[in-house]
């Protein structure tokens, strides 16, 4: 590589960490206990969580009965 092209990579690499500098970051433990706080909030909607029962949900498995004749 020249000169010219490895100055035109650093100065775009400098451009870059000065945008990323700027950058509002939070700290882990804040945002986890945020993540905790919804998902719990959220639980009792979650199929996951508490399971839909099976006379509501939908995508239940139909009993097809066969018969041979």
């Amino acid at each position: 590589m020249s000169n010219m092209t490895k100055i035109a990579e650093a100065r775009k690499t400098v451009e870059q960490l000065k945008m990323e500098v700027d950058v509002n970051r939070m700290k882990v433990s804040v945002v986890v206990s945020e993540i905790i706080s919804f998902v719990q909030s959220e639980a009792q909607g979650d199929p996951l969580i508490s399971p839909i029962p099976s006379a509501e949900n939908p995508f239940r498995e139909k009993r097809l009965v066969c018969t041979v004749l």
